[in-house]
């Protein structure tokens, strides 16, 4: 399967840890968006919104980091289904929520906060910078008494995408230490998250970006 990715971006690991966890190899396909590689006829043809991740199976083009999480559980985990993605209606309905809430809540607001200042060179907006506190307080909220942000007792594919967006947060210099029990469940992903370790080489990509705004 061809990725097209960047190994900055943390939708992009989060793909990259998925594969790693049902025991998928990735054909990578390193895609510079800085130098336009993602407007070339060819890969608007694979995917109209320009994108990456984009993940290409046998002719079938995806995009969006937690749909691409989910084919691959869904075709390739045949032993890691039921705790990655399990198939209980409530228990999926856990982890698509926390899916989402990563995608619209707490990515979205690091997004809001750092990219204007990285991209445009926008001055740090306070009021954005204060709905990462709330993001990260909602979290704090979820996994309080929990080893798990969709609880149960193993990872689920809403741990490794949070774990690869905070990730991100600390590359940024983002001091979430206040947060305890974010902190710790943190800590703890390192160890059992598969793939923890590209996530983190990868990672330091987008360290020089983050070098030139406010934290």
């Amino acid at each position: 399967m061809d990725f097209y990715y960047l190994p900055g971006s943390a939708p992009c690991r989060a793909v990259q840890m998925t594969a790693a966890a049902v025991g998928v190899e990735l054909n990578l396909k390193l895609t510079n968006l800085m130098a336009g590689e993602h407007m070339k006829p060819e890969f608007l043809k694979l995917n109209p919104q320009h994108c990456v991740p984009t993940l290409v199976d046998n002719g079938f083009a995806l995009w969006e980091s937690r749909a691409i999480m989910c084919y691959l559980v869904e075709k390739f985990g045949k032993s890691t289904h039921e705790s990655l993605y399990p198939s209980d209606p409530q228990r999926r309905a856990i982890v698509n929520q926390r899916l989402y809430f990563d995608m619209g809540t707490l990515y979205q607001r690091f997004g809001d906060y750092y990219y204007p200042q990285i991209f445009e060179g926008a001055p740090a907006n306070e009021s954005h910078f204060a709905k990462i506190g709330e993001a990260l307080t909602f979290l704090n909220t979820f996994l309080e008494g929990e080893q798990y942000v969709a609880k149960g007792n193993t990872i689920s594919l809403a741990d490794i995408s949070i774990y690869a967006t905070l990730t991100t947060f600390e590359l940024a210099g983002y001091d979430f230490s206040s947060y305890g029990n974010v902190q710790r469940w943190y800590k703890s992903m390192a160890g059992c998250v598969p793939g923890a370790e590209t996530n983190r080489s990868w990672a330091e990509a987008a360290r020089p970006y983050f070098d030139k705004v406010k934290h």
